[in-house]
């Protein structure tokens, strides 16, 4: 009995919590698809005229914003992933080239299409959970006497729904149609607004030709591997031949010089030798913090969730972990993850101003799930200089999906999405 009580309790939170956020997603929705399809609209007329030209590229780049922002909520919401597949645009390119290479991207008019469905189908579809859960508090207030407002009773002075609302009586039918609309709320919102989702998915994710966009991001992801493999091979070498090498030659030197003074000058000949001693010390310091950086030992021994937990333990900033993971994933999935949680916690460190740190890692429906949150000023965007391009490029390696919400103010979330099996 109490199970179901709790079981009731949490369908009722969610139906709430549901029919919330759709309200929010109508009003903030409609609002922001208009703005956004007028500024396009204008502005791609201007590029004739050369203003289009420069305007276009900010105006497309909100557009991207907007809709990421809903690929965020219907991923974190209702577990609806709607894939994001634009095409990279140059850093540094000129505006002519921004201009164009957006406008030839067929993500890009993929969200111009979705605007108008999302301010008239996608409107409705949000509005429909926020109606079931709010319209019957009107029908519980004409009840209670709201009805003498409208009506003395001998006439009809108000309409609830499709009540004739003219005394005491019909005010109690309209209490009763509200009840059957609040259980309809309690059943259906959280299914209404993961349909508002699914119509997103519908015209947000790529169609026709999906197969030859498939193609082209495995290529990028590819080429990114080969680049990033390539850097990972010069970085070792770099650190190598300016650290330990650089120590464990200049430690033969002093060897080499102890041998020439070991009977001449002793004294000096045992400062040599502690200076080497030293030497070496150093030396396997920094091998040991180089094999850290190319695979963590606690990483290879106990795990991602261990490995992020002893991650965290030497960020300066408060840190909460929380992990669910029934298995390990394969090795080179781990290690993407872990050194992607490590970049994502060293910008918040360094651009946050955060002073609290959230990191929660589970693994479901196939699924390894990361999202790392701060709650600092936010701000941040993937291709800002922030790293997140590169952790972005790191994860479509293995087929996975990064996602910020960052608004002015904070707080930032950046949530991660592998496909991997666990064992």
């Amino acid at each position: 009995m109490e199970t179901r009580q709790t079981e009731v309790r949490a369908r009722g939170r969610e139906s709430v919590v549901a029919g919330v956020r759709a309200l929010a997603l109508a009003v903030g929705g409609l609002a922001g698809s208009i703005v956004l399809f007028v500024l396009t609209v204008v502005s791609i007329a201007l590029v004739p005229l050369g203003v289009g030209i420069v305007t276009t590229p900010w105006v497309l780049t909100g557009v991207r914003a907007f809709a990421n922002v809903r690929r965020v909520a219907a991923a974190e919401w209702c577990g609806v992933r709607i894939p994001a597949a634009y095409r990279p645009v140059p850093a540094g390119a000129n505006p002519w080239t921004r201009c164009f290479r957006m406008l030839g991207d067929p993500a890009t008019w993929r969200d111009l299409a979705w605007l108008p469905v999302d301010m008239t189908a996608g409107f409705v579809t949000a509005l429909l959970p926020a109606v079931l859960l709010l319209y019957p508090l009107e029908g519980f207030a004409l009840a209670l006497g709201l009805w003498r407002v409208f009506t003395d009773g001998t006439y009809v002075g108000w309409w609830y729904g499709f009540v004739p609302v003219s005394g005491q009586g019909t005010a109690l039918l309209a209490a009763a149609l509200a009840t059957v609309l609040l259980v309809g709320a309690y059943r259906l919102c959280p299914a209404l607004l993961r349909l508002h989702f699914r119509l997103t998915r519908s015209v947000l994710a790529s169609g026709q030709g999906e197969l030859a966009e498939r193609v082209r991001v495995l290529t990028e992801t590819r080429r990114d591997a080969v680049d990033t493999s390539a850097a990972e091979l010069r970085r070792i070498e770099r650190d190598l031949h300016d650290g330990a090498q650089a120590r464990l030659v200049a430690m033969g030197m002093d060897l080499g010089t102890v041998e020439a003074l070991i009977e001449k000058d002793p004294a000096k000949a045992k400062a040599l030798l502690a200076q080497a001693r030293q030497s070496s010390a150093d030396a396997l310091a920094e091998l040991r913090d180089l094999v850290r950086g190319i695979h963590p030992p606690v990483l290879a021994e106990r795990g991602l969730g261990d490995a992020v937990r002893a991650l965290a333990l030497r960020m300066p900033l408060a840190t909460e972990v929380d992990v669910e993971l029934d298995g390990r994933a394969d090795a080179p999935v781990e290690a993407a993850a872990y050194f992607a949680v490590s970049e994502i916690l060293t910008n918040s460190v360094k651009h946050s101003g955060a002073d609290r740190l959230w990191i929660d890692l589970h693994h479901t429906d196939g699924m390894l799930r990361i999202s790392v949150t701060d709650n600092g000023k936010g701000g941040a965007r993937i291709g800002a200089g922030s790293g997140l391009a590169g952790v972005e490029r790191r994860l479509g390696t293995f087929d996975g999906v990064l996602a910020v919400s960052s608004p002015a103010g904070g707080p930032t979330m950046v949530t991660m999405e592998i496909p991997c099996a666990s064992s």
